[in-house]
Parts: C-alpha cells; structure tokens; sequence
C-alpha cells in the first residue's frame, strides 16, 4: 500500500513541521514502508516566489481596481521585484550569501510599505548585526511587501505561515469554511492543486493523509481533500494532528467526511496502523483506534481498539528523507531572538519525552493525552536518534519539542552526548525546575544546549500558586539567572488577563519583567492574552477560578476556545499595547530604568515591589559543596598541568576566564590528577562527591575538609568541575 504524507500550507518555512517525519519513521518500523512525503507548504511558497508566477501575479492584480496606493506603488517597480525574486530566494536559502553586500550597501531591492519599519530602533539594531543579518531583514521586507500585494489583490487569506486562520479559528461551524471551500479557486488555490496533482500522479497512493497542527492549516488540508475526493475517489485521505486533538473532539457535521474519510486524535501511529490494517483486510471497522468516520450520514467515533499505544521509545526515528530541506526559506522577521531561532534556520525537530511531567498548569489541556501522557526516552534511544537524523539531514541543530523537557533527562542526555563527542546545538522548552542548577546547566551547554523558554506566564506569587505552575518568581529569576551565567539564552512566555488579576498585579508583573531584563537574567520574552479552552482545569472548572464562561454554544464543528467573564479581574485588554512596547524595549535594552507605569497612556497604579527584587533573589545562596555530597562529578574542563616544587605542586588550569594557578601538597595533587583521568575516562562512571571526599581520606590520611576548602578545589570548580544531583 502507497502512503503519501502531507503537511499542507502553511506552517513555517524555514524547517519542516516534524509530524510527517515522526510517522514516517514509525511507519518504517512496521510492514507498511511505501511512503512519500511532502511539505506543500514550502512547496507553494517557492511556487509562488519566482520569477514567472510573480510575473503573473502582477498582472492579475494590475486588473483590479481601487487599489491602494501602496499597492499601486509595487505595481509600478514590477521589474525590480521580478528581478530580484529568484537572487532573493537564493539568499534566503543561504544558497548565495554574497548577495548581502549587494542588499545592504545599493537601493538593489525596491521599497514599499514594508520598509517603513526601518525607524531609528531598527537602525540602531542594525549595528549590532553583521551585515548577512541585516541584508536577511531587508530581504524579508521585500517579501513581505509582495505578500501584502497578494493579500489585497489576489488571495485575502495567504500568510507566510498560515492559510486561511481566521475563518478555521474558533469555528463552532463548518459552513464558513465550506462557503470558502465552495466558491471559485483563486491563483494560489490552483497553484497548490497543480502540487498535489503533481504528486498524486507521480506517486500514486493509495491513502493521503493530511497533518492539520494549527489553524492555519485546516482550508489548505480541506481544499487538497477536496480536490483528491472530486479526481481521485479511489484514493483514501486520513486527517490528524493538534487541530483536531484539541477542537474537533465533539465533531458531530457530516459534512465534513465529503473531504476526508477518516480523522484521528491524539498520538497518530497507533490510530494509523489500526487503519492500515483495516484498509488492508485485516482488521474490522469496529476495531479502529480513536478514529471517526462518516457512516448513515452521521458521525460515528470508533474506538474499539483495546491495545495501548506506541511506546515513545518504540515509536521509531523521524525520517525526513524526500522532504526539500536545502531549500527551506529563513527569514528576519523581528528582533524578538528567541523568535529569530524559531524561524531562522532548519531544525531537525526531536521529542525528549511524550507529554508534561507536571500536567497541572490550570490554562494548558492537561485532560489531554498529548499533555496527560507522559512517558521520556531513554538517553540511549535518544542519542541514537540524533545520530540517526544527522546522517539524514547532513545538520546538527536539534530543537526539543516537548510540553516541557523533564531536567533529568536533559542531564542523562547531556552526558550521552558528550559521552559520544557529539557536536551538535540544541535547545527546548523547559520548566524554570530548582533543578536546574548552575552547575546543570553547565553541564546542559557544554553538550550544547544554546536557548531554552519557558513558563513565567503572570510573573506574581499569588497567580503563579492559583494556576498551579509549581515555580515561584524568586525560583525563575535564580534558574533564569543560571541559565544566562552558563551562556544559554533565556526565553520568557509570559501571560496576562488569567483570572482575577488585578491592574496592580499587571504593573507588578510588569517590573518583574523589567528587573529580569535589567539583571540580564532574560534575554528573550513574548506577552500572550489568557484564553480560556474547553480542556484545561480552568475551563473545566470555571467558578473555581472565579470567571464565568459565556460562550460560544457548543457546536459541530470545533469547540475548544471559550469565550469568559472575568468579574474580579481587571481590564485585560487596556494593558495589551502597553505591555507589548515596553517588552519590545527591554529586549533592546531600552528604557529599563522607566518606571513602568509610563507605559501606559492611562493612569495605572505604580509598583508595590522592591527596585532590587529580582537582583536579591539572584544573589541568595543555593548552599555550597559541602552540603552537596550526595551529588556525583563531572570534569568537563581542560586538562591541569600539575608541577612539582619541592614538597608542594604547583596546579594550573586553562580556563576560558585564563589561567588559574594554586598550589597544594603533592600527595592531594596526585589524588586529584588520578580521578579527574577516571572521569575523562569514563564519564558515564562518576563518584558522589561523599565518595570521592572518603577515597581522598583513605588514601592520603588527610581529612576531606583539606581538599573541600582549599583553593585548588575552588579553581577546579571555578574551571569546569561540576557537582550534579543525581
């Protein structure tokens, strides 16, 4: 049987959405191992992006009238954008890197709306970039001056990453995407159809299956179900992915099966191998696995598969093979840097662990099994996969896409992959865990790790402790803190308008944010409005949070978004402009002495926190070795250089702050030269401090506390001696 796996427009288009190599790789694990795959997002965006068809573009949008000036403007520098499309696109695959001194230093590209943006803070930030930065930016103003003639005159709902949102985002109804589904293809509708026609017809499957993980996805995927039921009947379409899992769990239209036989929820690889095998003869309909069809007119669910599914570790390697990856598109889209990593460059997308190890925040959807079901990998089967995907891919920058990547597996992780002297760049989401020491996170970027985000949401005790996030602000300002200091680039979602907050505990949160900029513990920071969804605790259980659901009526089609009440709450929405400019300022630097009520147009309370909160919290101890015992050693730093002189040796460490140089009584020194060769050694195979402290006693006669506080001791830790809970 002929699988085609597609990932239909648009995600993003500097690297693949992962699901269609995750179950490739399953797929290769089990008899079912024909299969094709393609990401026609990627593919109509280079379709659309050159020469010829921006050729056409133009002449379809010089027919239409009332067109605004801007628009107008593009139209009349046509030949600039045909010429300079294709050497663009180049550039922006890093395929023709020397085009940047052209782009900055010559008015080569031409200019419209776009390039308003280039006021003085994106000029001063130009002087941080190097040069291929900046040419980058300015390619990705001139594309998107292109895109916005597109959206005005040619398709209203294209985006770069997304197609067609609005009307798939919170749609309780079918019929306002089957009204935009029934009406006349427009260019892009019938470029992406020539794709999938050309695929089909190339590869002939018999079952498509199409990914639908956001909003932005859903018309494209329905419009190539459409296509495929209307010319090609003989072939099955199967749909899936984190739309559905999340909204389209009570689907009751069966109008929808008119372009799909088949939608799966949650993990896919169990649910597509039940299908398989019924489509294959051996299995019955009633046997298929969380899986609804289309039978008498109505929607049936079907879920009378009784096995478990897929282990995570039996769940196979992603394979990426057949997808273009030398020809993923990055693009400078806003200084925000932890935006920058997501959609600048290809990451080879890898999951540590399947669901949360926490799965009690109140706003997430832990009654789901993509958050509820946790079960990690072992570092073994990790490191394998990683090795696996590099020999695919021919790249070593790997991003960790799990709810919230569980620190110990990190660690065990980290030290397989220094163990096998990979040399790769990673980073993941994480949860701000006490865990995270100095010397862990040490440990974390000497095996690679360059970024992490996560969870500070309301930044205020109080909130933290009512949505049930486990951390506390003092504890995300030392992890943050620890993070920065071990040269990892920290990245803060942050909420605003959770239930009951209150306009001082906004400004509040708010200079928390600005203490942490100003202390260099973020780096990174991104505000998000709450919303209420239809499976988490909150919108479960709304009168414990003290908000009031008001809509929308359940519906056919999907239901997750809710819409509430908030009656203890401030004005959520008054702060929204306010909190976006001052975070765009801090990330640049700017301001950070502001009181942050100046933010606001408005009159707003004034903080109630210390100026010095955040740097208090940082500088509070976390105990030193001695209270460490139990934690085991890890030498990650370079070779000392022991020399004798006389009754002493003298001991120096290159480190990356210079040269350390202490002296000790030879005896220690000869203890300490033989176990830091053992943990070179044998990384895998680490004493406890205790341990090594009673060995130092045996075998020296001296007792622990002449090793533990003299100053060879602290230059070892000062260069990369490392005490790691275990």
């Amino acid at each position: 049987m002929k699988i085609a796996l597609f990932i239909p427009p648009l995600t993003q288009i500097n690297t693949p959405y992962p699901a269609t190599a995750y179950l490739k790789g399953f797929l290769k694990t089990t008899l079912y191992q024909d299969i094709f795959q393609a990401d026609l997002g990627l593919e109509l965006i280079l379709a659309i992006f050159n020469k010829k068809t921006i050729g056409q573009l133009f002449d379809e949008a010089a027919l239409k009238p009332n067109l605004s000036k801007n628009i107008t403007n593009i139209l009349q520098l046509r030949h600039r954008y045909e010429f300079c499309i294709d050497t663009v696109i180049q550039f922006l695959q890093n395929k023709n890197p020397t085009l940047a001194h052209k782009i900055c230093g010559s008015d080569y590209l031409p200019q419209a709306s776009r390039f308003n943006a280039l006021n003085d803070d994106i000029e001063w930030l130009f002087g941080s970039m190097g040069i291929h930065d900046r040419a980058k930016m300015l390619c990705t103003l001139f594309m998107e001056d292109i895109g916005d003639l597109i959206v005005e005159a040619i398709c209203p709902y294209f985006g770069f990453s997304r197609y067609a949102e609005d009307i798939a985002r919170s749609a309780t109804s079918f019929s306002p995407i089957l009204t935009q589904l029934e009406a006349p293809n427009n260019t892009l509708d019938n470029i992406l159809i020539a794709l999938l026609d050309k695929h089909i017809l190339s590869e002939q499957p018999d079952l498509v299956i199409l990914t639908i993980p956001f909003p932005g996805n859903v018309f494209g995927a329905f419009k190539a179900g459409q296509h495929i039921k209307n010319n090609y009947p003989h072939i099955k379409v199967s749909m899936g992915g984190g739309f559905p899992n999340t909204e389209l769990r009570s689907l009751a239209d069966a109008r929808v099966f008119d372009f799909t036989d088949f939608i799966s929820l949650d993990d896919g690889e169990k649910p597509l191998l039940n299908l398989l095998e019924f489509l294959d003869g051996k299995r019955d309909l009633s046997q298929l696995k969380r899986t609804f069809i289309r039978e008498n007119n109505t929607v049936k669910y079907i879920n009378g598969c009784t096995s478990p599914d897929i282990a995570h570790s039996n769940s196979g390697t992603p394979d990426y093979t057949g997808l273009l990856l030398d020809r993923y598109i990055s693009m400078l889209e806003m200084a925000n840097p932890m935006h920058r990593l997501w959609s600048d460059g290809r990451w080879n997308k890898l999951t540590v662990a399947h669901g949360c190890y926490w799965k009690k925040c109140s706003f997430c959807d832990i009654s789901l099994d993509y958050i509820g079901r946790y079960e990690p990998a072992s570092a073994v089967v990790l490191a394998d996969k990683i090795e696996t995907i590099i020999a695919q891919t021919g790249t070593t920058g790997f991003h960790f896409v799990d709810e919230a990547a569980p620190p110990l597996v990190l660690r065990d992780l980290a030290l397989e992959i220094l163990h096998r002297k990979l040399d790769i760049s990673w980073w993941a989401n994480i949860r701000f865990e006490k865990t995270f020491s100095n010397d862990l996170c040490t440990l974390l970027a000497a095996s690679g790790c360059i970024a992490v985000t996560g969870g500070l949401e309301v930044a205020s005790d109080r909130l933290l402790e009512m949505m049930e996030k486990g951390v506390s602000v003092q504890q995300v300002a030392q992890v943050a803190n620890h993070f920065t200091q071990s040269g990892i680039m920290v990245h803060a979602y942050l909420m605003y308008g959770f239930p009951t907050q209150t306009a001082q505990e906004t400004i509040d949160s708010l200079e928390v944010v600005r203490q942490l900029f100003e202390a260099g513990a973020l780096q990174s920071a991104f505000w998000h409005r709450f919303s209420m969804t239809a499976h988490s605790p909150v919108g479960l259980n709304p009168d414990k949070y003290h908000v009031i659901k008001i809509g929308p009526d359940e519906g056919t089609f999907a239901n997750n978004d809710l819409v509430h009440d908030d009656p203890k709450g401030g004005d959520h929405d008054l702060y929204a402009e306010g909190l976006r400019t001052s975070l765009y300022n801090f990330m640049m630097a700017n301001c950070l002495d502001w009181p942050v009520h100046d933010w606001f147009d408005f009159k707003t309370p004034k903080t109630k926190l210390p100026f010095n909160l955040i740097q208090k919290h940082i500088a509070e101890t976390t105990g030193n070795d001695n209270e460490k015992l139990k934690y085991k050693i890890i030498w990650l730093g370079n070779p000392p250089e022991f020399i004798p002189q006389g009754k002493n040796t003298k001991v120096e460490i290159e480190s990356g702050n210079g040269k350390l140089s202490t002296k000790m009584d030879t005896t220690s020194a000869q203890f300490i030269k033989k176990q830091l060769v053992k943990t070179l050694t044998s990384p895998k195979s680490l004493l406890t401090l205790n341990e090594l402290l009673e060995h130092y006693t045996q075998e020296t006669s001296f007792p622990k506390e002449l090793l533990l506080y003299s100053e060879t001791w602290k230059s070892l830790r000062a260069s990369g001696l490392l005490l790691i809970r275990f």
